[in-house]
């Protein structure tokens, strides 16, 4: 008792002094001052270091490789670090936290406080922070908060408010999300700074002094996610002759008046005619932003600073430049956003943007669409590592497991911020990179694997015991389950509310019993694993079954455990020699089958009888050595289909096998030598599963192959389709057109592609149907016919698009074309007129893919299933009470100094179901089974400031008819009180009090 008083007292103690942290006066206070009258030149030194790319991570840190790449960004940190106390005008921005950390971890005390000293007096910003500059169309919202939030805390552990970014810098990113926009309004920023958006755009913001605007992140959050926004000029280098680093030859600046060198003259006037003058028609105040870096810049930092010194002395005495008075300044973005906002008072006349920026192209033959897809199999492996990420923190939370046990969490968490980067997730890098981030994934779920072995060890018997994760189950095999006669099966639920699982592992015996916590049998099936999938490159596994089972009510943030041995029960699914053709479940989901063809041809489902054809096609992609039209191909960024033959179908017919079944019905079908599928039917399920296995693709011949799989229906859709924006609110896409110019359509197919990260979907107004199409991946998508939705799956190119990454697509396994296998999930329904709207089911699947269930697997050849109940625990929930399904609580984790980190979100958008698009009340107080909540204080998004002290630059535009302030959540009457509208994420630090 006298134990747990003391830990009692001393987790006050740790909530008290986090809570009391003061802050260090730095930022805009640190900013040179403008000048009025002038036009004001920000220059921005920095540099812009990809983590991993062309070459691996730990490669452009420590600079080998050179001949591939000749960069090292420790030599970037320590030459900077040099530099810059040189001369207290200098400024440099860092951005990448990864990159920040591993250097950090190397230095000792001295170049630690010399670092601490300049972040303090605003010489260093971080700007942005995110462990990476992710990518904003093949990432998930989660993932993303989660690279952010990694990031910011180690600045805040480092530096504390100085440290802390106030801007986003995404500069390199091929097109820009309004998740993204409306993430950066809730992390607190003032701003964004953008490097790349489509060329068209781009003339007209340039035309229309437009360059700078407000940014409406999400209509759901209104006001609160608009963020200033303005786009770079010239992209992120700094302007040509005006590079001075070792990866450059531009002449140095010489002020020598004596020397025959002399050239600070003809240099400033090239750099003011020629790239100021150009620059400042563009945008709206007297406050300009260029850019002084370039990818991998200040290797040789000394030189390219002293460069900048005798270009901003030699201007700023001279002053005037044809008639023109201009000021060049050491600054920041922040620093540009705090002038631009006091100059203008916060007003731009641009219109509010209130769409995003994809998709992204460089010219008219350039979309940048293909990245949408490749690398398909990495794309999924992140997924899957997020989905274990979110397991593995909240088993850490519930268990209070010991701090000395985070570092493992850490690999994880370290791994998929790596995962985020934009030349990562994206499929644009090497494919010896694209090895390397595999492996950093895997290791990082091997150390999650460790710590949720104890966890659950605690929670099931408190003694050791093995838990073991099956990663191979996307080609059916599991060791584990192949090689024992018994076993226990543990599925975890990471979501706030109870849910179903099938759970499907492969098994060598034709007949197992399956046995529930209570004794009960669970009715099982055996199925035929597919031959696509028998065929898979590096399959070891020699068994040809599956055992189907269905997990029910399974527990919020817990887990149940069944006990399964080989013997009487299931039995192998016979084949259905009658060849039905219809096929329902007992909710009337049900499917036909085209005898003749072997094709899908009308689903049934919420009420709704459709006709469907899906079959898979693929676009010649364009080797660019022909072309009459451009030099442009088909490579890891680049969708570009050949103008000779663009699509083709892969067959217009499926051989295929029925299997019937209590649990699941199966569609096997073979549509040519390297592409089958596998359409289900679950008992309990409104969606039809389909699972595709497509590769090794033959890529001999004169062009690359981009499989797709396409939906038709006989739906009036005029032209209208939509797409989710990582993975949450809806965006509205029209074929042909842009909401902000006037699109020139040269590209058909890839101009109308855009990021797939969850869903697509068409709805027919006048019949009241909406069609949805869910992915297990981020992909590329369309509606280029009215009635279809198409999905590129598995992309191979011949060429390289010529975009840096300098080799063409050609994933490779086992010395083969790779294959990839993943899964879509149709929902068909009304999208009004129904007690359930097609818009909540759409929901509930969605949810439950991204954070599925997590199955564990456990030796118990020495216990019966009566001695196992006896002396473990087989089910157990971390919530007392289940939220809401709008509700979900989306992050529970380990954060400092004894503290955790809860995010509690609600998904839903205004007007998207009578019920569920309501705002919600949830009380917290005796919410967690384990513990008890002490001290709760709300946070910005990132969890690395208190919300009542971020104070945000305002923003609005003439256009706007809504006065923009940035009001506060109403304190709740009691703190364990929490109300949440559509689409809100709310953050806070929490202090616990473990349960006796």
């Amino acid at each position: 008792m006298i134990l747990y008083v003391l830990l009692t007292v001393l987790i006050q103690i740790v909530c008290l002094i986090y809570a009391s942290a003061s802050s260090t006066k730095c930022g805009y206070e640190s900013c040179h001052p403008v000048k009025d009258g002038y036009v004001n030149v920000h220059l921005i030194p920095h540099s812009h270091d990809d983590v991993g790319w062309v070459k691996t991570v730990d490669q452009f840190f420590y600079g080998t490789q050179s001949q591939i790449y000749a960069a090292g960004v420790i030599y970037i940190y320590d030459n900077v670090l040099k530099s810059v106390q040189k001369n207290k005008d200098r400024r440099f921005i860092y951005v990448e936290s990864a990159f920040f950390w591993k250097w950090w971890q190397l230095q000792d005390a001295p170049e630690r406080a010399a670092l601490q000293n300049l972040v303090n007096n605003g010489q260093i910003q971080f700007t942005g922070g995110g462990w990476s500059m992710n990518d904003e169309a093949a990432t998930n919202y989660q993932s993303i908060i989660d690279q952010m939030a990694w990031g910011l805390r180690k600045l805040n552990e480092s530096f504390g408010d100085c440290g802390r970014p106030k801007m986003g810098w995404q500069i390199d990113p091929f097109g820009h999300s309004s998740e993204m926009a409306s993430i950066f309004a809730q992390l607190g920023f003032d701003g964004v700074i953008l490097g790349r958006i489509d060329y068209e755009d781009k003339e007209t913001r340039v035309k229309n002094k437009s360059m700078e605007m407000v940014w409406r992140g999400s209509n759901s959050l209104g006001r609160k996610s608009d963020i200033f926004t303005s786009v770079l000029f010239n992209h992120y280098d700094a302007p040509a002759g005006f590079c001075f680093d070792v990866l450059c030859s531009d002449e140095a600046l010489v002020d020598d008046v004596n020397s025959p060198e002399y050239n600070i003259d003809v240099k400033a006037e090239d750099f003011i005619f020629n790239h100021v003058q150009k620059a400042e028609k563009s945008f709206q105040t007297n406050n300009i932003i260029i850019p002084m870096g370039r990818d991998f810049a200040y290797q040789q930092a000394e030189g390219w600073f002293q460069n900048i010194d005798r270009l901003i002395q030699y201007v700023n005495q001279k002053e005037t430049f044809n008639n023109t008075k201009y000021h060049l300044l050491y600054s920041t973005p922040s620093c540009y956003a705090a002038a631009v906002q006091k100059e203008s008072k916060g007003i731009l006349f641009s219109p509010l943007k209130t769409d995003d920026f994809f998709p992204y192209a460089t010219d008219a033959y350039s979309f940048w669409t293909g990245f949408y897809t490749s690398r398909p199999t990495l794309k999924r492996f992140e997924r899957i590592g997020n989905n274990f990420l979110q397991v593995c923190k909240q088993l850490y939370t519930i268990t209070h497991m010991s701090s000395n046990q985070e570092h493992q969490l850490d690999v994880l968490r370290d791994a998929m911020g790596v995962m985020q980067h934009h030349d990562a997730i994206t499929g644009t890098e090497k494919e010896v990179v694209a090895y390397d981030y595999a492996r950093m994934l895997h290791l990082g779920i091997e150390h999650c694997e460790n710590l949720s072995a104890h966890a659950l060890s605690s929670l099931t018997d408190g003694k050791s015991q093995n838990f073991h994760s099956c990663l191979l189950t996307n080609i059916s095999q599991c060791q584990f389950t192949e090689n024992l006669n018994q076993f226990v099966i543990t599925v975890y639920n990471p979501l706030s509310r109870p849910v179903r699982k099938y759970v499907r592992l492969p098994v060598t015996v034709e007949e197992y019993t399956v046995t529930d916590p209570n004794g009960e049998i669970v009715k099982s099936q055996i199925v035929r694993i597919s031959n696509g999938v028998k065929k898979i490159i590096g399959r070891k596994s020699k068994t040809n079954l599956e055992l189907v089972f269905e997990a029910t009510n399974v527990p919020p943030l817990g887990f149940t455990s069944y006990y399964v041995k080989a013997g009487s029960g299931s039995q192998v699914t016979p084949e259905d020699v009658d060849f039905y053709t219809h096929f329902n479940n007992i909710h009337g989901t049900g499917i036909d089958i085209n005898p003749s063809t072997g094709l899908v041809s009308q689903i049934q489902m919420n009420n709704v009888k459709l006709n469907l054809d899906q079959r898979f096609w693929y676009y010649n992609g364009n080797n660019a050595w022909t072309d009459e039209f451009s030099t442009k191909a088909s490579g890891a960024y680049i969708f570009r289909p050949s103008s000779e033959v663009p699509l083709e179908p892969i067959s217009e017919t499926a051989s295929f096998e029925i299997y019937r079944g209590q649990i699941v019905t199966e569609i096997h079908q073979t549509f040519n030598d390297y592409l089958t599928q596998v359409v289900r039917i679950y008992e309990n399920e409104l969606y039809i599963e389909f699972d595709w296995v497509v590769g090794p693709i033959n890529i001999d011949g004169s062009f690359g192959k981009e499989v797709i799989t396409r939906f038709s229906t006989p739906l009036k859709t005029n032209g209208t389709f939509y797409t989710d924006s990582n993975g949450r609110q809806l965006m509205k896409r029209i074929r042909n057109f842009r909401p902000t110019w006037n699109l020139t359509v040269k590209e058909a197919e890839s101009s109308n592609y855009y990021p797939v990260t969850s869903k697509i979907l068409i709805r027919d107004e006048e019949r009241d149907v909406e069609f949805a199409v869910l992915t297990d991946r981020a992909e590329g998508g369309s509606s280029l016919i009215d009635g279809q939705i198409e999905l590129m799956i598995l992309r191979n190119t011949i060429s390289d698009d010529q975009l840096g990454v300098g080799e063409a697509l050609i994933e490779l396994a086992y010395d083969r074309p790779i294959v990839a296998r993943g899964s879509h999930y149709i929902i068909v329904g009304p999208m009004t007129n129904s007690t359930t709207t097609v818009s909540s089911i759409e929901h509930e699947v969605s949810t439950q893919k991204l954070l599925d269930s997590w199955i564990f697997l456990s030796e118990v050849s020495e216990y019966s299933f009566q001695d196992y109940r006896a002396s473990h625990t087989m089910q157990f929930s971390g919530l007392q009470r289940s939220l809401p399904n709008n509700i979900h609580i989306l992050t529970l984790e380990p954060w400092t100094q004894g503290n955790y980190l809860l995010r509690l979100e609600h998904n839903f958008e205004p007007d998207l179901d009578p019920i569920l698009s309501r705002s919600v009340t949830i009380d917290l107080e005796d919410l967690f089974t384990t513990f008890d909540i002490e001290e709760i204080h709300e946070t910005t998004l990132g969890g690395n400031q208190w919300l009542e002290e971020n104070e945000r630059l305002a923003f609005k535009t003439t256009f706007q008819s809504d006065v923009l302030e940035f009001d506060r959540q109403s304190e709740e009457s009691d703190k364990y009180i929490i109300r949440l509208d559509p689409m809100q994420i709310r953050t806070f630090i929490i202090c616990i009090k473990p349960k006796l």
